[in-house]
């Protein structure tokens, strides 16, 4: 059941666009539309969902036991590097059309400060290596949630008639902030 409950957070409740707003670059980028969107999602996942793993070993199998907690940033930060050439090689052999469109956003992954968070936070909080997985997991479906959703609406205002002063950036950053609204209502009111 905690699991569960840590994959619905990590998802919905905390997501890292609308919640943390980390990972904004890719999801602002990548959202025109829905197809480019899934395909990003399905990137991110996979990529969040090995650097859970990864870097739990990593940390708690090398870096605790060496006394090298502080190498911490470095070592994610390669883990994550090689695990988005992994992805864009892929992807290019895969499917030359999607790596075209994905573009510049695939190799951005690198410095996706989603990814990172998810790898520090997972530490931070204490998690054990399933917790880590399912963490992963959850951050990257909520990622794909936020972006499809986002390329969703951005796709049904290319029909709309949107006032002149909102087209372009303006109506995106206004369906950017309604959907991190609408995502916030899930964490609950907090009284001060």
């Amino acid at each position: 059941m905690k699991l569960i409950l840590l994959f619905i957070s990590a998802a919905v409740v905390n997501n890292f666009v609308l919640s943390y707003f980390l990972g904004i670059c890719p999801f602002i980028g990548v959202s025109k539309k829905v197809s480019s969107a899934v395909s990003m999602g399905m990137a991110v996942t996979f990529v969040m969902t090995i650097t859970a793993a990864v870097t739990w070993l990593i940390y708690h199998l090398i870096l605790v036991p060496a006394n090298l907690e502080i190498l911490q940033y470095v070592s994610f930060i390669l883990v994550i590097s090689s695990l988005v050439q992994l992805v864009e090689m892929f992807v290019k052999k895969i499917s030359k059309p999607l790596y075209d469109t994905l573009g510049i956003y695939l190799p951005l992954i690198t410095t996706n400060c989603a990814i990172l968070g998810l790898a520090l936070f997972a530490v931070l909080r204490e998690y054990n290596f399933m917790e880590s997985l399912v963490y992963g997991i959850g951050a990257g479906a909520g990622f794909s949630l936020a972006i499809v959703i986002m390329a969703g609406i951005r796709e049904e205002l290319e029909l709309a008639k949107v006032p002149k002063p909102f087209e372009g950036a303006g109506i995106t950053m206004i369906v950017a902030a309604s959907l991190a609204l609408a995502f916030m209502g899930f964490a609950g009111l907090i009284s001060v």
